[in-house]
């Protein structure tokens, strides 16, 4: 077989600030903005990595979702519990310190952890945890 991660999805809850978080301070390019009933979904990734997508989209649209999910996915949003993502980097310490200087909100500094990764992490506008793993 040959399978490719091609996109994942994290939610948001305001999309200018999404946009603004992952297009200018992430540095991703935007590939799609798709607005449906006051809705948007973008969809951004890394310049140099054209096959691989985030889609940030709208919390609990999906059908046959009830109105008690939707309440409780808004909440593990905000508490930060709801979604979150894995990316990596060859300058974690520089990659932290521009991060921090845009004040996105930080969970960890870098740090080695006991098994075996050197990581930090973020939390995005809508409370999805970004982890920024160092490649070695």
């Amino acid at each position: 077989m040959d399978i490719v991660i091609h996109s994942s999805f994290l939610p948001h809850d305001d999309p200018d600030a999404a946009l603004a978080f992952y297009r200018d301070t992430l540095g991703f390019e935007v590939r799609g903005d798709v607005g449906h009933n006051g809705m948007r979904w973008i969809t951004v990734g890394p310049v140099d990595q054209p096959g691989t997508s985030i889609v940030l989209h709208p919390p609990a649209v999906d059908p046959g979702i009830t109105e008690d999910e939707r309440r409780t996915i808004v909440e593990m949003m905000a508490k930060g519990t709801y979604g979150g993502i894995n990316l990596a980097t060859k300058d974690l310490d520089a990659t932290f310190a521009k991060l921090q200087a845009s004040g996105a909100d930080v969970v960890q500094e870098p740090t080695d952890q006991p098994y075996g990764v050197r990581d930090s992490a973020f939390r995005d506008p809508a409370g999805n945890l970004i982890r920024i793993q160092e490649l070695r």
